[in-house]
């Protein structure tokens, strides 16, 4: 198949497209997941946290290495095995009949995960590099516009599922795998094969990105916004059942994050690139922090009557998104300053590799503790207290690392 255009030209609306792809795919079935591991296996909220964990682990904690394939093999080969891993463990999910399947099936959609995100990533920042210097769209905005893609996704994603959770979840976990199916095939045929294919490739290896003190020390301040994100899978279900909610409450919950991020993401990405990266990463920092303590404030006190029962959840899903939009583009923007063009996608991968690592261990440390939160009570304030903690010391220790990059 013959491509008119260089690669490079054709790569942002075809990265944009299958992030919109992905994002379908992922969010009719992964926010139903901790409600089907609770109310149809009946498991607590520590097996589920270590489940959830595991599936996020799976997939950010192993970036580093889908990165590092993505750098030696090529993006395309990757990005499309990542697509076939992660029908697979949809599948798992919906045909598996006991906990072990369940669980591997979680893993795959993970490892699938880990393969074709990084290396999505790394082709958008080498058009975005391009485009920057013709002095048209900047890297971060890229990274802006994909966000908001992956957001119109995101949209239509638990729209879906909440359609589909009546017919039970594992007919959800089929139509994911449906659609990504859908993405493979289109990406199999958008995606050109590298021009120039050296057998041998001269990259730098994956490890000498952690030589690098100040990387280090980002990606560990960074990670506690994995761990934070995570907790719209794991602790917005539970302030949901706090204030007698159901899981169909979820869908519209997802739908405000992403109507946030479609009208607001383009226009603060502007405003942080005039700010610059480097400072607008501690801020959204402190605002994922408040996100926190928006529901510590209302989890001691009876639930409110009628829709005003979802306001602290509707608070926590507001300042959340709108933390993320400030920090995560912003973030990714940075990358670059510190790779070169050959380890572009290990250092993406370190990233999220530091936030799997996080999320596995913040969700063994919080399952337990958020069996407290589901009753409104005094006990119930602690959780929420200490997962606003992490954020916090991130934003005080970003502004220092961050310092020599302004």
């Amino acid at each position: 198949m013959r491509f008119p255009r260089p690669a490079t030209q054709l790569w942002p609306p075809v990265l944009l497209g299958s992030q919109f792809v992905f994002n379908i795919g992922f969010y009719a079935v992964v926010p139903f997941l901790a409600v089907f591991l609770r109310e149809d296996m009946l498991l607590s909220g520590a097996t589920i946290g270590l489940i959830l964990g595991l599936r996020t682990f799976s997939q950010q904690g192993m970036f580093i290495v889908g990165g590092a394939l993505s750098d030696r093999y090529g993006a395309r080969s990757v990005i499309l095995c990542g697509c076939v891993i992660r029908v697979a463990g949809y599948l798992l999910l919906a045909l598996g009949d006991n906990l072990g399947l369940i669980i591997l099936g979680a893993c795959l959609t993970g490892i699938g995960g880990a393969l074709f995100s990084p290396s999505i990533e790394a082709l958008l920042a080498h058009a975005g590099t391009e485009s920057e210097a013709r002095g048209k769209r900047s890297r971060a905005e890229w990274f802006a516009l994909f966000a908001v893609c992956g957001e119109l996704g995101a949209v239509l994603g638990p729209v879906a599922g909440a359609l589909l959770a009546g017919l039970g979840f594992r007919q959800v976990a089929l139509a994911g795998a449906a659609v990504f199916v859908l993405a493979l095939v289109l990406l199999h045929l958008c995606i050109p094969h590298a021009q120039h294919h050296q057998k041998t490739l001269h990259i730098t290896p994956w490890w000498t990105t952690f030589r690098q003190p100040r990387f280090v020390a980002f990606i560990i301040a960074y990670s506690s916004w994995l761990l934070s994100y995570n907790q719209l899978y794991l602790a917005l279900p539970v302030e949901i059942a706090r204030a007698g909610g159901s899981e169909k409450d979820i869908g519209p919950l997802f739908m405000l994050a992403s109507g946030l991020i479609i009208l607001f993401q383009l226009p603060l990405a502007r405003v942080a690139r005039r700010v610059g990266a480097a400072r607008m990463v501690p801020v959204g920092f402190l605002v994922v922090s408040a996100s926190f303590l928006c529901v510590a404030l209302f989890a001691a006190s009876p639930p409110g009557e009628g829709w005003l029962r979802l306001l602290p959840a509707a608070g926590f899903v507001t300042l959340l998104t709108t933390g993320q939009m400030l920090l995560v583009p912003a973030a990714k923007d940075l990358i670059p300053r510190f790779a070169d063009n050959h380890s572009l996608g290990a250092h993406y991968g370190a990233l999220s590799t530091a936030g799997g690592c996080a999320v596995l261990a913040g969700n063994i440390l919080f399952g337990n503790q958020l069996d407290q939160a589901l009753i409104p009570s005094v006990e119930a304030i602690y959780p929420w207290l200490q997962l606003a903690i992490f954020p916090f010391i991130s934003a005080i220790a970003l502004f220092i690392i961050c310092r020599p990059l302004r």
